[in-house]
């Protein structure tokens, strides 16, 4: 007996309910996009080898999937150098592509190659996946789906103000309220690892940092520790885990702490003038919260970075984040071209959304109605009808079989086909249907023209999927 096939960890298949209700987050996050003018682009699901190293930290670059060259990939490497059985010699000499990472790098990839085609500042969103080697559990995957938006080409805090704009239409949208926008400023952290005299560990630092809500305060304290950070520097960042109060309070507290650093004060400075902005700006979905803790441990952040965390109650990681980066395009040879870039977490969104039931009810909807299939006449009658009712969009299909009732019944009800229409020999000679309304078993007769108005009425009451 042949053995059941399966899939890779970290991999899923998606039936047809699932992917329904992904199209329904990526329409309404796409909507979103467009109408905040960001124009869409899409690039290789894997980019050169030079394209993705050394952009994420040493730890960003140990969960890129690397492609082995195409036939005898073993045959140009050395006897000597295969002996070795060192990973990092043998590695480009059987490797030159991989999966993209993350849709940022390529992002950056694709200005510089096409800078003399494209007006800046530059809005593009993307909506593709990105393939990781983590170690799969609740809510991370190893293949996944991005849905980024980036400005670049401007240092303007503005844009800054319009992303946290952009993540509270989409969760407001989708009807998710009581989201966390989380806001710090690379600058500050550089600012602080200056001041307790670490700042030339600033990627070791922010690195363990931004683990704290995973492994807590004394995990925390334990990787610095292992990566050379003195103990009398981790001492002084004892205020730091203990600063509270609201978002003016916090900067308050860190011009105190960071009043020695030109960069750090900058920083505060720059979350100043968001959090001012939102005194004025209504947020209908979020709540804007500053977290000197948040560090993000992707390198190419400079300035104000995000996350976005689920409503409180939820067990979930966060479900966006990104950040301004100063000269991500300067390791493609096209220096100070600032951008900012936000990232929404389409898989982990879906299971909020479904964890707290706020799918909508119509999203499900495929098929609108079936038509009982009775003989060849029968079904010419029926299909001459479905063309007309496919013309005004309704989605419907005829039973393949001419089988008994009763299985083409049950079909519909597995199904969920909300109409069933019967078209026999009696409604072939009055030109005329039978509906059926499966949830109750009503059933009359109608005219196309009574069959058109019932089964249009509620077309455009859902997105298109």
């Amino acid at each position: 007996m042949a053995q059941k096939p399966t899939i890779p960890k970290g991999t899923r298949d998606f039936s047809p309910e699932e992917v329904v209700k992904r199209n329904y987050i990526m329409y309404t996050i796409r909507n979103c996009f467009r109408t905040y003018g960001y124009q869409p682009i899409e690039t290789p699901s894997f980019e050169k080898n030079e394209t993705l190293l050394g952009k994420y930290g040493e730890e960003g670059d140990r969960l890129i999937f690397k492609i082995l060259n195409s036939g005898d990939y073993l045959k140009k490497v050395d006897n000597e150098l295969y002996a070795e059985k060192d990973s990092k010699k043998l590695t480009p000499q059987i490797t030159e592509k991989a999966m993209r990472y993350d849709l940022t790098v390529p992002f950056a990839r694709y200005v510089v190659q096409y800078q003399s085609d494209i007006t800046f500042p530059f809005k593009r969103y993307q909506i593709q996946p990105v393939w990781r080697a983590d170690r799969p559990q609740k809510g991370r995957f190893r293949e996944f789906y991005q849905c980024d938006a980036d400005a670049i080409g401007s240092t303007s805090l503005w844009q800054e103000i319009e992303f946290i704009q952009l993540y509270d239409d989409v969760f407001n949208n989708l009807n998710l309220d009581g989201v966390t926008i989380k806001l710090n400023n690379r600058k500050i952290l550089s600012g602080i690892a200056e001041v307790i005299g670490a700042e030339d560990k600033l990627i070791d630092f922010t690195i363990a940092l931004d683990k704290l809500d995973k492994i807590g305060k004394g995990g925390v304290v334990k990787e610095m520790l292992s990566k050379g950070i003195s103990e009398g520097a981790i001492k002084r960042l004892d205020d730091l885990f203990t600063v509270s109060g609201t978002a003016s309070e916090k900067l308050q507290s860190l011009k105190q702490m960071l009043s020695k650093s030109k960069n750090g004060l900058k920083g505060v400075s720059e979350l100043e003038f968001i959090i001012k902005a939102f005194k004025v700006l209504p947020l209908h979905a979020a709540n804007l919260e500053i977290d000197i803790t948040l560090a993000r441990g992707l390198n190419y952040y400079t300035g104000a970075i995000f996350e976005v965390t689920p409503p409180e109650g939820v067990n979930m990681g966060s479900i966006g984040g990104g950040g301004r980066y100063d000269d991500l395009t300067g390791i493609f040879g096209l220096k100070d071209m600032s951008g900012i870039g936000i990232s929404f977490g389409l898989d982990r969104i879906y299971l909020v959304l479904e964890e707290l039931d706020l799918f909508p009810p119509s999203i499900s909807e495929n098929t609108r109605v079936l038509f009982i299939n009775f003989g060849e006449r029968e079904s010419l009658y029926a299909l001459r009808t479905i063309a007309k009712l496919r013309a005004l969009g309704v989605a419907c299909e005829l039973y393949p079989e001419d089988t008994k009732i009763g299985k083409q019944m049950s079909y519909a009800d597995r199904r969920k086909i909300k109409y069933v229409v019967m078209a026999g020999e009696e409604e072939m000679n009055t030109k005329t249907f039978t509906l059926k309304k499966m949830k109750t078993g009503k059933q009359q007769t109608v005219t196309f023209h009574d069959l058109m108005e019932r089964l249009k009425k509620k077309k455009n009451n859902r997105p298109p999927l």
